[in-house]
């Protein structure tokens, strides 16, 4: 047993959680509580003070606990802090997922927890404290495996302490190539059904390698820090999907699109000249194909249902530079080919492969952005077969 382990009179092993544990987060922050998992580190957040990005980078996606035991009960004490939007229906709470050696086995959820009151109408948020709770898994088998529990891919999560009825150790290396992947809350996970099933995680797991997920909720904004993270963090293969923020937020025009696309790729390349690195344009959005943002909730419909957003340009300010996502996905595909005449291993590929034309018939966007579960399964599917299968360009080479 590890020193910092101790057995209570229950026969309990209680384990604080430090980062030896954690797998997909950068950084991890003491707090009153325990430890909160960062997915970007200390200097990058120093260098903007967005609350959005605050709240986003926070959010644990693609953030896992892995361990190995005996142990044929866990238990996780977590403080999450969940979100509330003045006017629309309760969310639900976060979903924990338990992986044992690699199979899915159980799903959970820590009740209470902070809350984070949202008024979109005004822009405002209240923070209210809350006590935190416990996440149990039991009638686990009684042999040595490797444990991952995933936590909540849309709920920022303190967390405290393991316990268990048998000693704990971190899990040993798998060996599998690191995949590390930047874009917007699509990528983030949105309203996929778990942690597991946003389709970044879900593509790992078909490709057979280990996730780092910086999507970042309304913040794929090509950020310098973020390109200087993509730069400074240890990977085999980098992607990057770069687009519907850009238009949400009406952020730039083309004539700085263009030259900050090459910057973000030139400080990514700095560090990893030749690492397999792919550009992936936007998926289909019907409201912003041709029409500029920003992005506007449609607040008639926040008390029944979903809130649902729209598009609040004019698709006659192209013409002054406005970007759409058509455009963009031109001036994408256009750099890409530019550059890889001297850098071939950098590749492209069209969002609308993900989610087309097709794809939006049979499952349209529920708020008119964010794919659903359902798309979530078919875009992980879909960039597993097109990007790590073996004609793609993250295939897995022999040597």
């Amino acid at each position: 047993m590890d020193s910092k382990d101790r057995k209570d009179k229950g026969g309990w092993i209680t384990t604080p959680v430090t980062a030896d544990l954690l797998r997909g987060a950068l950084d991890v922050e003491r707090t009153e509580y325990g430890v909160l998992p960062h997915r970007l580190p200390a200097r990058a957040r120093a260098q903007c003070a967005d609350g959005q990005l605050a709240l986003a980078e926070a959010q644990p996606s693609g953030v896992r606990l892995v361990f190995r035991t005996r142990a044929t009960a866990v238990e996780l004490d977590a403080l999450p802090t969940k979100r509330m939007y003045v006017g629309a229906p309760p969310r639900p709470d976060g979903v924990y997922e338990l992986f044992v050696d690699g199979r899915p086995a159980a799903q959970g959820g820590v009740k209470g927890g902070n809350t984070l009151t949202i008024d979109m109408t005004t822009g405002t948020a209240e923070h209210q404290p809350g006590r935190g709770g416990t996440l149990r898994f039991t009638g686990l088998s009684d042999g040595v495996k490797d444990i991952e529990i995933w936590l909540p891919h849309n709920e920022t999560t303190e967390l405290a302490v393991l316990r268990t009825d048998a000693p704990v150790e971190p899990a040993s290396d798998p060996g599998r190539r690191v995949w590390l992947h930047h874009g917007s809350s699509i990528s983030h996970g949105s309203d996929a059904a778990g942690p597991s099933t946003t389709w970044p995680a879900l593509a790992a797991s078909l490709g057979g390698v280990e996730l780092i997920n910086l999507g970042l909720g309304g913040s794929a904004l090509l950020d310098p820090f973020t390109a200087r993270v993509l730069r400074d963090t240890p990977a085999d293969l980098i992607s990057i999907k770069i687009g519907i923020n850009l238009v949400n937020t009406d952020l730039m025009r083309l004539r700085a699109f263009g030259p900050a696309v090459h910057g973000f790729l030139d400080t990514i390349r700095e560090g990893r000249p030749t690492t397999p690195l792919l550009v992936v344009s936007p998926i289909l959005c019907p409201i912003h194909e041709d029409t500029p943002g920003p992005s506007v909730p449609d607040f008639s419909t926040l008390g029944n249902g979903p809130l649902r957003f729209q598009a609040a340009g004019d698709p006659a300010e192209r013409a002054s530079g406005k970007l759409t996502l058509g455009v963009i996905r031109d001036e994408l595909a256009r750099i890409v080919e530019q550059r890889t005449a001297d850098d071939p291993n950098l590749h492209y590929l069209d969002g609308r492969d993900l989610y087309g034309e097709e794809d939006a018939l049979e499952l349209p966007l529920p708020d008119q952005l964010h794919p659903d579960a359902a798309t979530h399964r078919r875009m992980g599917e879909r960039f597993a077969e097109l990007v790590f299968a073996s004609k793609g360009v993250f295939a897995h080479q022999e040597p």
